[in-house]
C-alpha cells in the first residue's frame, strides 16, 4: 500500500502548489485577449509553440534524463545535476549563430531575440524544476511553481495594462518570471552545491544521452502532433484564425493541466516501482481512476464551454470559438491516455518505442493537416490532432504489452468515450438552448454515475493519506 500512499502525497502536494497557480493564467485570459487581439494573440502561440521545439532539440531532451536518473538512487545526483545542466548551456551557445535565421520565417520576422530568451530561460529552468523534483523535494517544486506564476502575472500586469508593450510585453513577462524561478530553485534547493564542472561521470553521461536523445525526435513529434496545427492554420488562413484557435484550446488545457499535475506524481511511481512483482495491477489500478478523473473533467468542459470560454475570450473575433473546442477536448483526452502509456517507456528506459510511436501519431497530423485545414479550417486542425492521438494511443496500448500487460477496462472506455462524442456534437451543432443544456445535463450525469465508484474510492483514499491514516 506504500506505493499508494506516495502517489497519493505527491499528487496532493503538486495539486496544491500548481492548480492554483495555473487556474490565475486562465482568469487572466480575459486580458491576454483583450490586449492581444486575435492577431497578437495568435503571434504569443506561434512564439511559444516555437520556442518549446527548439528547446527540445538544443537541450537533446536532457530533462528526460535528469528527472529518470536523479530519482535512480544508483546514480550520483550531483553526476545527473551537472550533466543535464552542462549539456543544456552548450546548446544554447551552439544555438546562438542560429538564431538570425528564425526571422527568415515570414511568421517569425522579428521575433528571434524574443524565441531565444524564451528558450535561454525555459531551458535552464526546466532542468532546474526537473532535478528539484527528482530528489524528491516535490514541496519546493510546488512552491516554485505558485512563485513563477505570480511574477508572471504580475508582469503582464505591468508590460501589458501600464506599458502597453503587446506581444513583448507578454513574452518578456515569461522570460523574467523563469529568470526569477531560476534564482529562487538555485538558492532554496541549494542547487550550487550539486554542479560538477570537472571529473563528470563519462558512463553515465553516456547512459544519460542513451535515452535523452532518442526523446528528442519524440518531443518533434509530439510537437507536431500537438501544435502544427497552429502553423498550418497561420499560413492557410492567417493569425487571425490562429489566434481563435489558440483560443478554442486554451479552455481544454485545463484537463491536460489535471492529468499533467497527477502524471508528475505518477512518473516518479512508475520509474521508483518498476522492478516490483505487482506492477501490472498497480498500473491498471492506477490508470481506472486516471481515466475516470479524465472523462468527469472532460464532460465538465463541455457542459460549461460556451459560457466560460464566453467569458474567458475577450474582443472582437472571439465569438463562437467555443464550437471549435469538442475535438480539441477529445483529443486532449486522449493525449493525457498517450502519455500516461508513455511512463511505461520511461520506466523501461525504452525511449526509442517512445519515439518510435510519437511517430506514427506526427505522420498521421501532418497527412490530415494538408487535407483537411483548408477547407475545414479550425475543425480541420483539431480533427486531424484528435485522429493522431487516437493513433498513438491505440499503438502504445498494444506495444507495451509486452511490458506492463494492463488491464485498461475497454467496456468503460468505450461507453464514456461514446457519450463524450455525443456531448460534442451537441455543443458544436445544436443552436436550440433548451435541448442543448438539458442533454448535456443528462449525459454529464450519466458519465459521473459510471465513474463514480473509482472516483470515490480514489478521494477516500486521498483523504485518508491527508489526515494520515495508515
Amino acid at each position: 500500500m506504500d506505493r499508494y500512499k506516495r502517489l497519493a502525497s505527491n499528487t496532493l502536494i503538486l495539486a496544491l502548489g500548481q492548480f492554483g497557480s495555473k487556474l490565475l493564467v486562465y482568469i487572466m485570459m480575459p486580458l491576454y485577449t483583450g490586449m492581444l487581439g486575435t492577431d497578437g494573440y495568435g503571434a504569443v502561440g506561434i512564439i511559444v509553440n516555437a520556442s518549446m521545439l527548439i528547446m527540445g532539440i538544443i537541450t537533446l531532451s536532457v530533462g528526460e534524463s535528469v528527472i529518470r536518473f536523479g530519482l535512480d538512487d544508483k546514480y550520483d545526483k550531483s553526476q545527473v545535476f551537472s550533466i543535464g545542466l552542462i549539456t543544456t548551456v552548450t546548446g544554447l551557445i551552439i544555438f546562438i549563430p542560429v538564431v538570425p535565421s528564425i526571422g527568415l520565417i515570414e511568421f517569425l520576422s522579428g521575433y528571434s531575440i524574443l524565441i531565444y530568451l524564451y528558450v535561454f530561460t525555459g531551458s535552464i529552468k526546466s532542468v532546474c524544476a526537473l532535478f528539484v523534483r527528482s530528489t524528491g523535494n516535490v514541496r519546493l517544486f510546488a512552491i516554485d511553481g505558485i512563485f513563477t506564476t505570480i511574477i508572471n502575472i504580475s508582469l503582464n500586469l505591468l508590460f501589458l495594462l501600464v506599458f502597453n508593450l503587446g506581444v513583448l510585453g507578454y513574452v518578456l513577462s515569461v522570460v523574467l518570471a523563469d529568470l526569477a524561478s531560476i534564482i529562487f530553485l538555485f538558492y532554496m534547493g541549494r542547487l550550487s552545491a550539486y554542479i560538477k564542472v570537472f571529473g563528470i561521470d563519462r558512463q553515465l553521461r553516456r547512459l544519460m544521452f542513451r535515452f535523452s536523445i532518442p526523446m528528442m525526435p519524440t518531443t518533434i513529434m509530439w510537437w507536431v502532433t500537438n501544435v502544427s496545427g497552429t502553423f498550418f492554420i497561420t499560413a492557410v488562413h492567417g493569425l487571425d484564425y490562429t489566434g481563435v484557435y489558440n483560443a478554442a484550446y486554451k479552455l481544454p488545457n485545463i484537463i491536460a493541466l489535471v492529468a499533467g499535475i497527477f502524471s508528475q506524481a505518477w512518473n516518479m511511481s512508475a520509474i521508483t516501482e518498476r522492478n516490483s512483482r505487482t506492477i501490472a495491477k498497480f498500473y491498471s489500478d492506477v490508470f481506472n481512476f486516471y481515466q475516470s478523473i479524465i472523462y468527469v473533467v472532460a464532460a465538465t468542459m463541455l457542459l460549461f464551454i460556451n459560457r466560460v470560454l464566453g467569458i474567458m475570450a475577450q474582443g472582437e473575433g472571439f465569438e463562437g470559438a467555443f464550437r471549435h473546442s469538442p475535438p480539441i477536448i477529445l483529443a486532449v483526452v486522449f493525449t493525457c491516455f498517450s502519455t500516461f502509456m508513455g511512463s511505461v517507456y520511461v520506466a523501461s528506459k525504452k525511449s526509442v518505442r517512445s519515439m518510435l510511436t510519437a511517430m506514427s501519431g506526427a505522420a498521421v497530423n501532418i497527412l490530415l493537416n494538408f487535407l483537411l485545414i483548408k477547407p475545414l479550417g479550425i475543425n480541420g486542425a483539431a480533427l486531424s490532432a484528435l485522429i493522431s492521438y487516437v493513433v498513438v494511443f491505440t499503438v502504445r496500448v498494444i506495444d507495451t504489452r509486452t511490458l506492463v500487460f494492463m488491464d485498461l477496462k475497454p467496456v468503460k472506455m468505450i461507453v464514456n468515450l461514446i457519450l463524450l462524442i455525443i456531448m460534442s456534437v451537441i455543443v458544436m451543432f445544436i443552436e436550440n438552448a433548451n435541448f442543448y443544456y438539458i442533454s448535456l445535463v443528462i449525459l454529464f450525469a450519466v458519465i459521473v454515475v459510471i465513474n463514480y465508484r473509482a472516483g470515490v474510492s480514489a478521494l477516500q483514499f486521498f483523504i485518508k493519506k491527508k489526515r494520515g491514516v495508515q
